[in-house]
């Protein structure tokens, strides 16, 4: 298969309207949002879904997440739209927020691994919202990177890893936000935050108050069967042995220093100066945000240097810095040291 490429810079572009028709026939195409690149398909259409779990390799009993672009389109996925959802979505949507509902019979089962859930969301991205109104149909979008390996946040991430095993990609901007949604479980009453995102626990308690956190972000335990992508015990992670590193700048520093084992730091900017070995700045530490924008695409890269091991300078706990943590926690595979 030749995977075509198609320009989506804006809304208007040809290539968009492309890949709602090749969409619209069964085909996959991955496609930007303000998050990481997204491997979608006509949710209503179960060939074309069973085509992205095999594209990435990814595990049947992995949810995916539905794509939707106008509030009309809710009523035909779900069976209830709680009050809390209703309230999430005023305060939210467009944008990176997925909220777990209970799951309409319309989807097929697949989407949501056999669950009678569903996760959905309204992404801010316009050519993504231009790539759903123009398809006429809810896209089921996991992210567009072979199963386990860091998320793309950029249309080369993508190639990399899926060139030849999909219809298309839309080329455009590399990703705003850089991980992937908040989802939170909205069924049966519950108000449980399953993967933290760019709406932080604090943003969500401020509009619905106190959300339950599930434990399988800090920890790895998880569930038989998972509610939400992401909650795996390894993902988003390099070939190469990586270890979470939790403590101060000069703590870090010495550590990385000291080490006897090749490396390479995936760090804060304001490490870097005073590090020894071969540095990777994926943002500063003094701001979360641009730590979420970088760090994908610094675990990328970490395999390119040929090292034993990268020793990953962990984020504090609060606001965006918590879903950056917890990505780093299954990139890691759990190993973590406190210095």
């Amino acid at each position: 298969m030749i995977t075509a490429r198609l320009e989506g810079y804006t809304p208007t572009d040809p290539g968009v309207a492309e890949a709602a028709r090749l969409l619209r026939e069964g085909g996959v195409v991955a496609i930007p949002t303000e998050t990481v690149y997204g491997l979608a398909a006509d949710a209503f259409n179960e060939g074309a879904i069973r085509r992205v779990f095999e594209a990435k390799g990814r595990p049947q009993d992995n949810p995916l997440i539905v794509h939707i672009s106008d509030m009309a389109q809710l009523p035909d996925l779900v069976t209830e739209i709680p009050d809390t959802a209703k309230r999430l979505a005023a305060a939210y949507w467009p944008g990176p927020l997925t909220m777990v509902l209970p799951r309409s019979e319309r989807l097929p089962a697949c989407v949501s691994a056999g669950l009678d859930t569903v996760a959905i969301r309204m992404p801010s991205h316009p050519v993504a919202r231009a790539v759903i109104e123009q398809s006429g149909c809810p896209l089921a979008a996991p992210s567009a990177n072979r199963s386990g390996r860091p998320s793309p946040t950029t249309a080369r991430h993508v190639l990399d890893d899926l060139d030849g095993r999909i219809d298309a990609v839309l080329m455009s901007e590399d990703c705003d936000v850089g991980v992937e949604s908040t989802v939170i479980l909205l069924a049966g009453g519950a108000k449980r935050l399953l993967r933290p995102g760019g709406v932080t626990r604090e943003m969500l308690e401020a509009v619905i108050g106190p959300v339950e956190l599930d434990k399988a972000v800090l920890s790895a335990e998880v569930t038989a069967k998972v509610s939400s992508p992401g909650m795996k015990y390894k993902h988003y992670a390099p070939v190469t042995r990586t270890v979470l590193l939790v403590g101060d700048t000069p703590a870090y520093i010495d550590y990385v220093n000291r080490s006897e084992n090749s490396c390479v730091a995936v760090c804060f900017a304001e490490d870097a100066p005073e590090l020894t070995c071969p540095c990777l700045v994926y943002g500063s530490g003094a701001n979360e945000a641009t730590l979420a924008h970088g760090l994908f695409a610094a675990l990328r890269q970490v395999d390119d240097l040929g090292v034993d091991v990268a020793y990953v300078h962990a984020p504090s706990l609060s606001g965006v810095g918590l879903a950056v943590y917890n990505r780093l926690l299954r990139a890691a595979a759990f190993d973590v040291m406190t210095l």
